[in-house]
């Protein structure tokens, strides 16, 4: 049984999607500190000039070690606007009135919470792509885990909490797990890496691994479907 888990990102890109529906469980780390200018607030899409922007759901200011569920969104400006403005770039893109429609579902949740609103991407997302996500959220689980000493000890650990026997994370992992660890203790450690499929971005030279929603706008959800089966695995 295979499991995995990853901080909540905002609207990620596929390769997010494709550990989902390719594990059997899925848990939202949202207890490790918020960093800026990471991917939980913002992710990217295409600009008007032709290259790519952020879209980006602001912080309010608060001390640099608060965890990622704690952190709170700003409303200092109406950035809902903002962010649709910015996806009017999309207009004549075929899926746009239902993937407009999805973002704002999304960002009409009632929170203050970034993690809360991160979450909900992931999972509406999900839902429009007909992808069984079985998840939990790792602040509410009262897991009783033995004192982590390395950052690859947080997986291993909730992994063995809940029974399961493989680890799947994204590429970006390779450098700071330690396989041995894994070994030792019962759990095949796997990298999944995806293929990035180019799709027509109505624009000459074809940008990867945008938001999710670049993603969607353009494809079908069979289409996406069949991106997320495009992958390989390494350990």
């Amino acid at each position: 049984m295979k499991i995995a888990i990853m901080q909540p990102y905002l609207f990620p890109y596929i390769g997010y999607f494709s550990l989902i529906k390719n594990t059997d469980y899925f848990v939202f780390f949202d207890t490790p500190q918020y960093i800026r200018k990471g991917w939980i607030n913002r992710n990217r899409i295409l600009s008007t000039n032709g290259d790519v922007t952020y879209f980006t759901v602001p912080i309010q200011k608060a001390d640099r070690n608060t965890p990622i569920n704690k952190s709170v969104i700003s409303y200092n400006y109406d950035w809902k606007v903002k962010i649709l403005g910015q996806l009017n770039i999309y207009k004549k893109a075929p899926n746009y009135d239902k993937v407009i429609n999805l973002v704002n579902d999304v960002f009409n949740t009632d929170t203050m919470l970034i993690s809360d609103l991160a979450i909900k991407s992931i999972v509406k997302t999900c839902e429009y792509l007909d992808i069984d996500i079985k998840y939990d959220i790792f602040s509410k689980m009262n897991l009783a885990l033995p004192e982590v000493k390395e950052p690859d000890e947080w997986a291993l650990y909730i992994t063995k909490e809940l029974g399961y026997n493989t680890y799947i994370n994204p590429p970006g992992g390779m450098s700071f797990f330690n396989r041995e660890k894994y070994q030792i203790n019962d759990v095949d450690l796997q990298f999944l890496v995806q293929e990035i499929i180019p799709y027509r971005q109505n624009r000459e030279v074809f940008i990867p691994a945008l938001s999710m929603i670049d993603v969607m706008m353009f494809c079908s959800c069979n289409e996406i479907n069949e991106m997320l089966c495009k992958y390989k695995i390494e350990r």
